[in-house]
């Protein structure tokens, strides 16, 4: 299907609901009706109506105050995605055999914008860490995955994707607060292949995150494994569990590559 054809089929009105929609990233979690006609460009009575069909239909939902929030049929489609993904699938059995070898939690996580969206999550019960789970996005900054994705990114692209705001949305002790201490990090992590976050996510959290590869040179996704700072030192994550992590991304690279 040609550019002309596919334009001819395009419905204006669902784009805009869908664009609304995209307004409700990782940080933002409710908006004010005003608020999303401002952001989508949108004039205020069109936005009004999106936004009460969208509530009708369940996708969205009326805050006390006033403001909308997404709602759970957001939440069944994004799962939905998710369990769907040819990623995820093909990554199940070599993320359950790296969470068997180390004990320790493993997570697959992709780049979206400066945040890190969770793809899998296999959870050790004694990591004590913020309420982390499979559709969540952090802070790319103050993660081993999103700095290691951040790493692989053309310097241009870096620059746009990282501003102030990037380093705003809560950290560990340890966090860098600009990009001059996170551009001084990730070419430490172009230089040895892996990212450490040492206590820059929460007080008492560790993780080392490597690349999964497809066909292309540019990683489609990182894969962690997390621990406690009160059992594991930052040597142990770039010891036997960094080993055994690089064998785990290689055989996900592998079976993307053979889909």
């Amino acid at each position: 299907m040609t550019s002309r054809d596919r334009s001819r089929y395009h419905i204006a009105a669902l784009a805009k609901g869908l664009q609304v929609l995209s307004l409700f990233d990782g940080p933002t979690l409710s908006l004010r009706t005003s608020d999303i006609a401002a952001l989508a460009g949108l004039p205020m009575p069109t936005a009004f109506r999106i936004v009460s069909t969208l509530e009708d239909l369940g996708y969205l939902e009326r805050r006390q105050d006033g403001s909308v929030q997404p709602g759970v049929k957001v939440l069944t489609l994004g799962s939905a995605a998710i369990r769907g993904s040819s990623l995820v699938q093909l990554s199940d059995r070599p993320l359950r055999l790296l969470a068997e070898a180390t004990g320790e939690t493993v997570n697959l996580g992709v780049l979206i914008e400066d945040r890190v969206l969770y793809l899998a999550r296999l959870r050790n019960a004694d990591l004590v860490t913020a309420n982390v789970h499979v559709g969540s996005t952090l802070p790319a900054t103050y993660t081993s995955m999103g700095k290691l994705l951040l790493a692989h990114l053309p310097q241009d692209d870096l620059d746009h994707r990282i501003s102030e705001a990037s380093f705003t949305d809560g950290a560990g002790p340890n966090a860098v607060t600009d990009a001059i201490g996170l551009y001084a990090q990730l070419e430490e992590i172009r230089r040895n292949g892996y990212a450490v976050q040492d206590q820059e996510l929460a007080q008492g959290l560790r993780s080392v995150s490597v690349p999964v590869f497809g066909t292309g040179d540019a990683p489609v996704a990182a894969v962690n494994v997390a621990v406690s700072a009160m059992r594991r030192t930052e040597g142990d994550l770039r010891g036997a569990i960094l080993e055994r992590l690089r064998e785990t991304a290689d055989d996900i690279s592998t079976r993307l590559r053979a889909r």
